[in-house]
């Protein structure tokens, strides 16, 4: 067991004798930074796994208006936008992507049994609550959704 500084216990037990709201402002100020980050890093983390579930069910309604017979890319770009205007996500920023049979084609093209992808992409950084994302900002978030053409 090593020796504790003289010194150090010396001057902390100062500060605690003489004036021990001193001491606790000094601990709030090692404490309080630490305590902020892990706060704000579980609600950039839950904010984004909240939007892959978002981007998720988008592409979900956007296969299913897809796969229906008379299904085109505009009815896929329609029902992914409305999906996300409701849920307050900026539209502008989703890049949506539909494919046939893993193609890029229109889903107008499709023939029963072939089947539709949606991809809907977006950037972190345009739906983070924090002016400046931290550790996130530069990833994109991604949801998926694969339908058979009925």
């Amino acid at each position: 067991m090593s020796p504790t500084n003289p010194r150090l216990t010396a001057a902390t037990s100062c500060i605690n004798r003489q004036n021990p709201r001193a001491a606790a402002a000094i601990e709030m100020a090692l404490v309080l930074p630490v305590l902020f980050l892990l706060t704000f890093g579980c609600i950039e983390f839950g904010r984004a796994v909240m939007v892959c579930n978002v981007l998720t069910s988008a592409a979900r309604e956007g296969a299913r208006s897809g796969v229906l017979p008379n299904g085109t890319n505009i009815n896929v770009t329609t029902a992914v936008t409305e999906e996300l205007a409701a849920h307050q996500l900026p539209t502008a920023s989703a890049t949506i992507t539909v494919r046939v049979n893993g193609a890029v084609a229109n889903a107008s093209t499709a023939n029963t049994g072939n089947r539709i992808s949606v991809t809907v992409t977006m950037p972190y950084s345009a739906v983070s609550w924090l002016p400046t994302p931290l550790r996130l900002g530069s990833h994109q978030l991604t949801g998926v959704a694969v339908m058979r053409r009925e």
